[in-house]
């Protein structure tokens, strides 16, 4: 079942190897079929290398058992399953352990707006989300890591802000699709490194001004975008 999109997921989490964002085998991709109740993710623990489109694995979007697959899924599901359904207009997650992003997240800091580059992503800072208490920590921890996220975002559009923090863990990013969600991960690691470029060259460097940032966002995003093709 689900055959395209198994293909879709296995070539994005692929991807991610090609653009450098993880290490051995950590880090993941998710797709979502939301007419069919299910989501796809890589099975956990195997190679980028060695992974093909019949090795994802589906699982239910209600409650998250294995529909079909002879692999165990990503031990972080539970967090991709809790960020499908509270963010409805998202189709694809990503999480990666790319350096830059966490080491913004190991130092629980937001990556502030400091220009154009950002804000063509982002109408705002990355967030970085609070530190997990020891009992979200020791009973239901990763799907307790995706409901500090949403707790973050509460009152953001996900898809103004595509990418996350996860304090003294890493960064999560989301799509309308899995490709594009793989794009909002890339992206969330160049803003991680340029950040720190700029701070090594001006240590209070001023953010962007409100006007710039939603001028530079919405040329991209929304009903009056024109920036690229009409496709």
């Amino acid at each position: 079942m689900l055959e395209e999109l198994k293909k879709r997921v296995c070539q994005a989490n692929q991807e991610l190897a090609r653009r450098g964002l993880v290490v051995l085998t950590w880090g993941n991709v998710s797709g979502i079929d939301r007419a069919a109740g299910c989501v796809v993710i890589k099975p956990s623990g195997v190679p980028y290398e060695e992974m093909k489109a019949k090795d994802m694995v589906v699982v239910s979007f209600e409650t998250g058992a294995v529909v079909e697959g002879e692999l165990k899924p990503s031990s972080d599901a539970p967090t991709h399953l809790v960020l499908y359904r509270a963010f409805e207009g998202i189709g694809g997650v990503v999480h990666t352990h790319g350096l830059y992003a966490t080491a913004w997240a190991q130092a629980r800091r937001d990556i502030p707006p400091l220009g154009t580059t950002h804000a063509d992503y982002f109408l705002g800072a990355v967030p970085c989300t609070r530190p997990m208490r020891p009992e979200e920590i020791n009973t239901d921890y990763e799907a307790n890591t995706g409901r500090v996220i949403v707790e973050r975002l509460a009152g953001t559009d996900p898809l103004h802000c595509p990418g996350v923090l996860v304090a003294d863990h890493g960064p999560f990013a989301w799509g309308e699709t899995p490709e594009e969600a793989v794009e909002n991960a890339c992206v969330l690691e160049h803003l991680a490194r340029l950040a720190w470029v700029t701070h090594c060259i001006e240590s209070y460097p001023r953010p962007i001004s409100r006007e710039l940032l939603e001028k530079h966002f919405f040329r991209k995003h929304g009903p009056g975008r024109y920036y690229g093709q009409n496709r």
